[in-house]
């Protein structure tokens, strides 16, 4: 399975980041440890939601469409 993710910060709670793995449990562990750059500034981190995908591309798609102008005013509907 191939999930998408999303975080947001504890500390600055405006922080927010979507992303996309296959071990969802050990990549947001990953992400309050610091071990991502673009994350490690602002953690710790909660999970907001995730979604599973058998298909890699439907998953990257869909984080992809996440990241666009369109898919944040989704998210910030629906998700946040």
């Amino acid at each position: 399975m191939y999930y998408v993710y999303l975080l947001k910060s504890l500390s600055q709670p405006e922080q927010k980041y979507v992303g996309v793995t296959e071990d969802l449990k050990k990549r947001f562990e990953d992400h309050n440890r610091g071990f991502s750059e673009h994350t490690a500034k602002y953690k710790p981190w909660e999970l907001v939601a995730y979604h599973a995908f058998h298909d890699k591309y439907k998953a990257y798609g869909f984080e992809k469409y996440l990241k666009t102008g369109s898919g944040k005013a989704f998210a910030n509907k629906r998700f946040w």
